[in-house]
Formats: C-alpha cells, structure tokens, sequence
C-alpha cells in the first residue's frame, strides 16, 4: 500500500518503537492521527514531526471507551485509512507474583482495546477503496514463554485475532498486517527483563529497526511478518513439534526464574 498523503491512526505513538515509527510514517508521506497517554510527550512528539505531517493528536488510555470515541470520531473526520495498533505492555515476572490490577490493565492495553478500536473503526475503513489494519503483536504471540505467561496470552490473542479477521476480510478493501517484534531495547521492559536477555543471549533490536520493519510490512501488504530468523524458527519449530521447545525452555527455567521480579519490581531470588 502507497503510504503517501494517506491519514492513519497511530496508537502509543510516543513509546520506544511509537516515536520512531511516527517519524518514519511521516518521512513516507502519512499524515498521522497520534494517540498516546501523557499529553506532555504527545504535544513534544507532535512539534518533533515534519510540518504538515500531523492531522491531529488524541493524549488518554486507549484502554478507555470514552478515548476510543474520541480517537475514532477524528480518524472518521479525517478519513482515515489506516489504523496501526501498537499501543502495548509488557510485565515480566511469575504468575503467583502478579497483581489482580496489573493482569486486568495488560489484558485491557494489549487485547481488547485493539480489537474494540478495530471494530469501532472498521466501518469507516471499508468506505474507501483501500485501507489497512496493523495489529503490533509479538514473538511471545507464537511461543508461550515463563515470566510472560498472562502477556503471552494478550499476544496469542491479538495474532488469533489478526488471523481471523483478515480472512474476514479478504474479499473488501480492507488489509490486515501484523507484525511480530522480537526483544526490543525500550522501556516497557523491566531492568530484570533486560538482564535475562542479556544472559541467555537473546538478540535485541533497535527500536528504529523493529519501525523499518513495520513500514516494510506496510508497503508490502505483508499477512505476516515475524523480526529475526532464529524467533521465527522457533515459533515454527513450535508449532510442529512443540515438546522440543518444552525441552529447550525448560534447560532455561533455572535462569529465568532467578531473574523474575515481584509486582513491586524487587528481586525474588537474586
């Protein structure tokens, strides 16, 4: 798809991988509708923009029903025609450890406000004669990891959701993308988060790189697209013969465990 003078809805717009990924949509010619929570960091982001690359800006939690609204009422001013949800958490730590509050707002952030702002804008996107949905999942969307067990499930989630929408929709002119990130160096990983990738290897991205990949995505129409050759291996290898992966993950258990923080962030066992 032509991103050129094309509007589209950007949700976490001023995160690790928001920010970067707003100022390549603009550098491609979108003109951008910006969502994020702070005010402050949205109205920066804003001015950081290249002139006339900014339709509009909506600061408040997608999570929210009222912001929903508001963030669908101007994509429909504006017309619209593409929306990325990219909006997410993450929060390491073992199942036991997580508060009751916590597990509601990331199911809340990363599942249902993407498939309720999906479905609350659908109608206007199927108007036009083409348009896009971009759902921003994850490699833990496809492989069920420890210390990630509820975020896991938001991104299985939002993959199963990607999936059956876009053969919904294969017949009109909308187009599902989704895009699987690996690790990526932002700060909606924790400092444990960090320390176990570091220990066991795992590669991390730039937050500009995972952006060129989204906007790769984008231009190519790509159903689906996974970060990293070795993740996308594994979540393959996973789903033909997962007992391999039980037995891989589970030589790392020991490791990730001793990372592993409480709600608090302090350190359970190290």
């Amino acid at each position: 798809m032509r991103l050129d003078r094309v509007v589209g809805v950007l949700t976490g717009a001023t995160g690790g991988i928001g920010r970067p990924l707003a100022h390549s949509l603009a550098t491609e010619g979108m003109r951008l509708i910006l969502s994020a929570r702070d005010p402050q960091r949205l109205d920066a982001l804003a001015r950081e923009l290249p002139p006339g690359s900014v339709a509009d800006a909506v600061a408040g939690d997608v999570a929210r029903c009222d912001v929903r609204e508001r963030l669908v009422e101007r994509a429909s001013r504006h017309g619209a025609r593409v929306l990325v949800n990219l909006c997410g958490e993450s929060r390491f730590g073992l199942l036991p450890r997580q508060a009751q509050p916590d597990i509601d707002a990331l199911i809340a952030t990363n599942l249902t406000a993407p498939i309720q702002l999906t479905r609350a804008l659908l109608p206007d996107l199927q108007r036009h004669d083409e348009a896009m949905i971009v759902n921003i999942g994850s490699t833990f969307g496809a492989i069920g990891y420890p210390g990630y067990a509820v975020y896991c499930a938001t991104k299985f989630g939002l993959r199963g959701f990607s999936e059956a929408l876009a053969r919904e929709l294969s017949d009109g002119p909308v187009r599902v993308v989704y895009v699987a990130p690996r690790a990526t160096r932002t700060g909606m990983n924790s400092f444990a988060a960090a320390e176990l990738n570091a220990a066991l290897g795992n590669a991390v991205d730039a937050p500009q790189r995972v952006a060129e990949c989204i906007v790769e995505a984008m231009r190519n129409d790509s159903r689906r697209t996974g970060i990293g050759w070795r993740e996308r291996s594994f979540a393959r290898l996973n789903q033909i013969v997962p007992t391999l992966v039980d037995a891989a993950i589970a030589r790392q258990l020991d490791t990730i465990k001793s990372y592993a923080f409480d709600p608090d962030g302090q350190e359970t066992s190290r």
